[in-house]
């Protein structure tokens, strides 16, 4: 079966590395210039050399006995190390956030910077995909491994009660800055949690296998980001470093690098279910909105529509 997945973040490269297993044919489509998405790094060049910023999710847990056998893989092979700053359970990609992103992709068709506008039936089964940058390509399976409220374009017309659920699920922004400097700021704890309009704060220089200046990430609370959802970025940012520095209670040198980034799909809210699977038209949906806000949900969501999809095909043949 030929399988096109639209989205090659967590969920998508979840459920592709399971497929792939069962040796299905699999193309990925991602908008974004590479491997990461919420899980991105960023990286800048500075007087000092090049400063790299986890500017999306800040680290993640394995509960799941699934998903901690993936990441203990992880860690043996180098891509995720623990970071006890953030918590007893708390877990971050090595060298870089999206480096366990990056490992899943690796060996898959990726297309990215390309991203699809619409599906459309086949003349007798499957699925035509459609979008900027490429050529329509007709697929037996299609997955659907977005944000939610990016997912009604694509389906409403098609099944649309799984396009009710997904628009019944909003996620919640967050405006996120970035700070590199020449020296340590003087705070003791690398992680700083709800201090005003700061949710989130962290020296990411100090996580594990990270090279170069001091940087650090701070990520608006979701209220504050609601509500200065279109502020220029360079004044979100000049705010939050003046909101960090209140923070720690000192004055903070020259910044070497300073940035700020949107998101507008940061927090999902998690609508109860693990995954959609319409096995009659083949059609599915996965991501951390289904779950709840949480790498893991992702990877989760990803793994179970995969072995829907591969049980309803076995069953097929059964009969």
């Amino acid at each position: 079966m030929r399988v096109g997945i639209v989205g090659a973040g967590m969920a998508g490269l979840s459920c592709a590395a399971v497929l792939r297993r069962q040796n299905y044919q699999l193309t990925l489509f991602d908008k974004g210039r590479g491997p990461g998405g919420r899980m991105s790094t960023r990286r800048v060049s500075t007087s000092l050399g090049d400063a790299s910023f986890d500017h999306g999710a800040q680290y993640f847990t394995a509960r799941d006995p699934a998903f901690a056998a993936q990441v203990e893989a992880w860690r043996a092979t180098g891509v995720a190390a623990r970071w006890p700053a953030a918590g007893a359970g708390a877990w971050v990609g090595t060298p870089a956030m999206s480096s366990p992103v990056r490992a899943l992709s690796t060996g898959l068709d990726v297309r990215w910077g390309t991203r699809v506008m619409r599906l459309e039936p086949g003349r007798d089964c499957g699925w035509w995909l459609h979008g900027e940058s490429m050529a329509p390509e007709l697929f037996d399976a299609v997955v659907i491994a977005v944000p939610a409220e990016q997912v009604s374009e694509l389906i409403e017309v098609y099944q649309p009660a799984f396009a009710a659920q997904a628009l019944a699920e909003r996620s919640m922004p967050s405006w996120t800055m970035m700070a590199a400097f020449a020296e340590p700021l003087p705070v003791g704890p690398d992680c700083l949690r709800d201090k005003a309009i700061i949710g989130w704060a962290a020296r990411n220089s100090a996580k594990p296998g990270r090279t170069g200046p001091e940087t650090w990430v701070v990520q608006a609370t979701p209220e504050w980001s609601t509500t200065h959802l279109e502020d220029d970025a360079t004044r979100v940012a000049e705010t939050l470093l003046a909101a960090l520095a209140e923070a720690i209670n000192a004055k903070l040198p020259a910044a070497l690098g300073l940035a700020a980034h949107r998101w507008r799909y940061a927090r999902s809210s998690g609508s109860g279910a693990v995954m959609l699977w319409d096995g009659d038209r083949r059609i599915g949906l996965c991501g951390d909105w289904l779950i709840g806000p949480r790498v893991e949900s992702a990877w989760l969501s990803g793994f179970h529509l995969a072995t829907a999809i591969i049980a309803g095909e076995f069953a097929l043949q059964d009969t």
